[in-house]
């Protein structure tokens, strides 16, 4: 007797999702990099995230410092520096400060995929081949990953004196601040292009350019100072550049003396008189004989 058979559908077919993201999927075999979700969706700042995927993405050996994070993104050294410090509390990054074989104090930087891993033995990408090997050193417990570590010695300071200088200065409207400081900072984009500010950061840098302007300097002098040797790179906004070298104010032209104004602008005259010989008139402090007469009065007496 023949087997029963029937003919429903084994499984429903659920079809495309309504709403949400639809993922297509395409299967690499190089140039990719193993990220685990619990980084990939960790919670909080989407820079951390990216930063995390990118030093994970690079070789060994490849710089991850500050400056070299900041080349690659367009975020400045704030973000980044913040990135770098939630990685590390997270237990993600670990900086060491460790003994070469010649003997120099060095930071070496580890990136874990899982936090709480130990590095490999052999994971040095420049080892001296000229120096005595190091002994071996005891394993390091390992890190939680709720754990807040106190962050080492960086290569760079985490902040600038740009960002402490650009936060003391206090708002102020733009409608009411000084119209020759803000024509002068506006102008500076004609010198620099890069050099572009926003109507609440002029108003926050004017009252710095209008004691530049009241102690004598002029625009031009302002803006080449302003201008002058900047780097090629910024790591920060230009208003926090604009703000260091607007910090001090400069000193000041000494109030000339009342006589002294007077000299300059009244020059002496020399008075006139008539010659005793010729009658003729000259200019002399005293009076006497011209010069034709004492030059005929010195040829007599030669003569």
């Amino acid at each position: 007797m023949a087997e029963s058979q029937s003919n429903a559908r084994l499984r429903a077919d659920a079809g495309a999702p309504t709403s949400g993201v639809i993922h297509v999927r395409t299967r690499l075999t190089a140039d990719f990099t193993v990220l685990s979700n619990a980084l990939a969706q960790r919670r909080g700042s989407a820079v951390t995230v990216g930063v995390a995927a990118y030093i994970l993405s690079l070789p060994d050996g490849t710089p991850v410092s500050i400056s070299a994070l900041c080349e690659h993104f367009t975020e400045g050294e704030i973000l980044i520096s913040r990135a770098l410090r939630d990685l590390e509390a997270a237990g993600y990054l670990e900086r060491r400060r460790e003994r070469t074989p010649t003997g120099k104090i060095r930071t070496r930087t580890y990136f874990y995929d899982v936090p709480g891993g130990d590095p490999a033995p052999d994971s040095d990408p420049d080892p001296d081949p000229d120096g005595s090997p190091e002994p071996p050193r005891p394993p390091r417990p390992r890190k939680q990953p709720a754990a807040v570590v106190t962050p080492a010695p960086t290569e760079e300071p985490v902040a600038t004196p740009v960002q402490a200088e650009a936060e003391t200065e206090a708002p102020v409207p733009f409608a009411e601040a000084d119209p020759r400081a803000i024509a002068v900072l506006a102008a500076l984009r004609r010198v620099d292009p890069r050099l572009v500010l926003s109507e609440q950061e002029a108003a926050r840098l004017a009252p710095a350019v209008t004691r530049w302007l009241a102690a004598g300097l002029l625009p031009t002098h302002v803006t080449d100072h302003l201008t002058a040797r900047l780097p090629d790179h910024f790591l920060t906004r230009p208003a926090r550049i604009l703000a260091y070298r607007l910090k001090e104010t400069p000193l000041g032209l000494p109030a000339p003396a009342r006589g002294a104004e007077l000299s300059e602008r009244r020059p002496a005259v020399v008075p006139m008189w008539n010659c005793d010989g010729c009658d003729r008139g000259f200019r002399a402090a005293e009076p006497g004989r011209c010069r034709d007469c004492r030059s005929r009065d010195q040829l007599r007496a030669a003569g």
